[in-house]
């Protein structure tokens, strides 16, 4: 069987790219500092283990592919003490195996086959989440790749994109705060572009895993905006999951909210295509929804390693959300080699984040540090990749 020709699009994924980069090239350093992946390191909350095991009988009984009414009922309350938004937990949330899996089935489940009798096109933010890029690819709608540039605040301006184009486009993917930059979007950005959704008739899926881990004011949501501005809820998915908010990437718990419509859609393709996840994890994950102790604690400890950058890195764009830096260079592959073999510094080269365009790679001349390691694990790794590009 052939591979199917629109997938021969798809770049390699950054990681295998980084590690054919460096090849067998030596670290600089006996104790090398790894500040490639988002894989959070803080502990994650310790009831978590408590809550498996009084549920562990659990496992033997097929989970609810919706998801349990008691992780459901967290994920609403959850929204409401966060953006103030009332979602039906039954008819508006669907559970979903990591957060991954609904923004690819989201597109299979709601894009449609053609827009105007055009092919739909899918916007997506340039530097951008691979997973963007191949549920476009999967449901046969052209991705459209639309720079994140410091002139545009690392969000993309979707409002200035040709009518034509916004038109025949059927879904906007929209992650705020955004990764790898850390910026977030405004009330403002939120409503005009829920007011170009419906001006040109498209969907947001509002990818919003980094809603958690920020400095000072907590992220506006779209949901606050769709709240306070009175739009459709069936404009909107948005995506929350606890893999950074909890440190739980691995018990792959997320979900998504929208209008009963949306979610009805989402739920029926996902009775075949899902993957829900065992019912004691469902219970731990409806507990860590339930808390948020362990959530400002969290912050936290990303709050002093953020403040040690500013002081390592004095002049450099510090972003108030997310856990990454998103930093400057002449060339992010000659940087991350550079630094690697200098200083024994592992860290991303912007322009794997990305895609080329006709205006040019906006990651080509950045790297992307994870700030997830421990406090002076962060200092040592940061102090020498400023001594090694910056010195």
């Amino acid at each position: 069987m052939n591979y199917p020709q629109r997938f021969s699009e798809l770049p390699e994924y950054a990681f295998p790219r980084l590690r054919t980069l460096l090849g067998d090239l030596s670290p600089g350093s006996n104790a090398p500092v790894q500040m490639t992946i988002g894989d959070p390191r803080h502990a994650p909350p310790a009831f978590v283990g408590e809550v498996i095991a009084e549920y562990a009988p659990l496992f033997m009984s097929y989970p609810p592919n919706d998801g349990a009414p008691e992780l459901l009922s967290a994920c609403a309350s959850w929204l409401k003490r966060r953006y103030g938004y009332k979602a039906d937990p039954e008819r508006e949330i669907l559970a979903l195996n990591g957060t991954r899996e609904g923004l690819y089935n989201a597109a299979m489940a709601l894009c449609p086959e053609t827009k105007n009798g055009l092919t739909p096109a899918i916007l997506t933010p340039n530097p951008f989440y691979q997973v963007y890029a191949v549920a476009s690819l999967s449901v046969g709608a052209e991705p459209v790749y639309i720079n994140a540039t410091a002139e545009t605040g690392h969000l993309p301006d979707y409002d200035a994109l040709d009518a034509g184009l916004l038109d025949r486009t059927a879904v906007v993917y929209i992650c705020s705060p955004a990764n790898p930059q850390g910026a977030t979007a405004s009330l403002e950005y939120w409503s005009n572009l829920l007011r170009l959704a419906d001006k040109h008739d498209f969907m947001i899926f509002a990818d919003e895993c980094y809603a958690e881990i920020y400095r000072g004011q907590p992220p506006v949501g779209i949901l606050e905006a769709v709240r306070i501005t009175g739009a459709d809820p069936e404009r909107v998915v948005a995506f929350h999951s606890l893999s950074k908010r909890s440190n739980l990437a691995g018990l792959r718990s997320g979900f998504a909210v929208s209008g009963p419509k949306n979610i009805a859609r989402m739920k029926q393709l996902r009775t075949y295509a899902g993957a829900p996840l065992p019912l004691p994890l469902q219970m731990a994950a409806a507990r860590a929804w339930s808390e948020e102790e362990h959530v400002e604690e969290n912050r936290t400890l990303y709050a002093a390693k953020f403040e040690a950058a500013k002081a390592i890195l004095p002049g450099m764009d510090i972003p108030d959300a997310g856990f990454f830096l998103w930093l400057p260079v002449d060339d992010g592959e000659q940087a991350t080699l550079k630094l690697w073999a200098g200083t024994g510094v592992k860290v991303l080269p912007g322009a794997y984040l990305a895609r080329d365009t006709p205006a040019g790679n906006p990651g080509t001349s950045f790297i992307r540090a994870a700030l997830v390691g421990p406090l002076d694990e962060t200092i040592d790794g940061l102090t020498r990749l400023r001594d090694c590009l910056y010195g």
